[in-house]
């Protein structure tokens, strides 16, 4: 397994990352342990959680991916071996159990995050923190164009930058990024840095698959430019990119498990139906459309890191198995064939 530095940061990365937000929804605590043990043994050092975690998000289970990966850091005594990554929530998602609903990212909500995720994390200090949406409006989670209409009061990232300097500077985490950005979030993010002084964030996790590239449309010219490394979340399309409900609508999975209101931008027509293709061209190939959809995004140059999830260690076999896949030149222009005809459905 190949290791990258993380920005500007002194992480180093493996290039497959293990997103964990099923431990606690769809996976038991021994089942998540054993995710853990299994990544290990194949070359994954770098975890991802949230404070927010399991998905869907509930009350009652928020918190247990953190303490799920608490107890396995504790039981296995692997602390050291691993690059931790979690993320702070952010206003106005609908979640009043997260600190009563004052999730601003404010200098008092984002100590008490990052204490309890400690806490949570058995641990005592985080590798990479990250906002996990913005504070103020922009357009993600699938809304595809700034709104200003949608203004709402918010921390300045220069407040919010500051705290976390703060915390840099105390030992609580060593390195901070963001989620579901903007170029000019990142833009802002730099900026405040050189003007405090203040750590410069290393990472972007963003949505990034085969029907989702609007990292293209900006985002990777500035990353590269300031040395961002982007973590490319969700690289199957929330199930979409395996395949599986192409061949059956009702396919057990997070879009049949979860309200179609989690994730409206999954399950458009025109997602179904590009989703159809890529599964088609795959099989085409000789490839399963799980090898296909991870292969392309394990190759992109400003991937620093692709977060897999996975409910079983068969898919999570499967899933780091496409690591190894090479697509031929006539194989990728055939995907962008088809991302010409059907344009970031799932943005």
């Amino acid at each position: 397994m190949q290791t990258t530095h993380l920005g500007n940061s002194d992480l180093k990365v493996s290039k497959i990352c293990l997103g964990t937000m099923t431990f606690g929804e769809q996976n038991t605590e021994a089942e998540a342990h054993n995710q853990l043990d299994y990544a290990l043994a194949r070359g994954i050092n770098f975890i991802d959680t949230a404070e927010m975690y399991p998905v869907m998000p509930s009350a009652e289970t928020q918190g247990k991916t953190e303490q799920y990966i608490g107890s396995w850091l504790k039981k296995s005594g692997k602390r050291r071996d691993i690059i931790l990554a979690t993320k702070v929530a952010g206003p106005a998602r609908g979640m009043p159990w997260i600190r009563n609903g004052h999730n601003d990212l404010n200098a008092a909500n984002i100590r008490a995050a990052v204490d309890a995720s400690l806490k949570r994390l058995q641990t005592d200090y985080i590798d990479l923190y990250q906002l996990h949406w913005p504070s103020r409006n922009a357009p993600i989670f699938g809304q595809k164009q700034f709104d200003p209409a949608l203004e709402r009061p918010h921390t300045a990232i220069a407040e919010t930058l500051s705290v976390l300097d703060e915390l840099v500077k105390a030992g609580k985490i060593r390195a901070i990024g963001v989620s579901n950005e903007t170029s000019w979030g990142v833009s802002e993010f730099i900026h405040q840095a050189e003007k405090q002084n203040a750590p410069r964030i290393a990472s972007i996790q963003n949505a990034y698959h085969l029907m989702n590239r609007a990292f293209e449309q900006g985002l990777d010219e500035t990353c590269f430019r300031e040395n961002v490394g982007l973590l490319a979340y969700s690289p199957l399309a929330f199930g979409q990119l395996t395949g599986k409900y192409a061949d059956d609508l009702n396919a057990h999975g997070r879009l049949t498990l979860f309200p179609p209101s989690w994730s409206p931008r999954y399950t458009r027509p025109l997602v179904l139906e590009t989703a159809k293709r890529y599964a088609d061209l795959a099989r085409a190939n000789g490839l399963t459309p799980t090898q296909l959809a991870l292969a392309w995004c394990y190759s992109r140059w400003f991937v620093a890191s692709t977060i897999i999830g996975a409910t079983s260690l068969k898919q999570l076999k499967e899933n780091i198995d496409a690591y190894e896949v090479e697509l031929s030149d006539e194989l990728i222009a055939a995907i962008e064939k088809i991302h010409a005809e059907s344009h970031n459905p799932a943005q």
